[in-house]
C-alpha cells in the first residue's frame, strides 16, 4: 500500500538549513504529485512546495520561494525539501503527501487535494 516517511526534522537556530527527506513506498514517483505542507497547532495546513514526480514542475508558496527548494529521485523514490535561511515562523510540523498526478487540477498544492499522507516531522526554529 501507499506509506509516505518523513524524516529530518529537527531543533535549527535563526538562519539555518535543513533537509527534509519523504521516502515513499507501494507507488513509484512518476505517476504522482509529492507536496510538502506544515501545520502549527490551531491553523489549516498549508501547502509548502510540490513536485511532479513525471515531469519534475514544482510550485513554491509565497513563503518558500527563493529559499525552500523541492527536488525528487526517482530511483530512490524519495522526495527532498532543502530549506534555507530559516526562520521562527517556519517552526511547524511538516508532512509530506501524494496523489496521482491525473487527480491534480489547477491548483496542484492544495492539502485538500492530497489523498495520503505521511506522519509528519518536527522542525523548530529558535531565535
Amino acid at each position: 500500500q501507499v506509506q509516505l516517511a518523513e524524516s529530518g526534522g529537527v531543533l535549527v537556530q535563526t538562519g539555518g538549513a535543513l533537509r527534509l527527506s519523504c521516502a515513499a513506498s507501494g507507488f513509484t514517483l512518476n505517476s504522482y504529485y509529492i507536496g510538502w505542507f506544515r501545520q502549527v497547532p490551531g491553523k489549516k495546513r498549508d501547502g509548502v512546495s510540490c513536485i511532479s514526480g513525471r515531469d519534475g514542475s514544482t510550485y513554491h508558496a509565497d513563503s518558500a520561494k527563493g529559499r525552500f527548494t523541492i527536488s525528487r529521485d526517482n530511483t530512490r523514490n524519495t522526495v527532498y525539501l532543502q530549506m534555507n535561511s530559516l526562520q521562527p515562523e517556519d517552526t511547524a510540523v511538516y508532512y509530506c503527501a501524494t496523489v496521482d498526478v491525473q487527480r491534480v487540477g489547477g491548483s496542484p498544492c492544495q492539502a485538500a487535494g492530497y489523498d495520503y499522507w505521511g506522519q509528519g516531522t518536527q522542525v523548530t526554529v529558535s531565535s
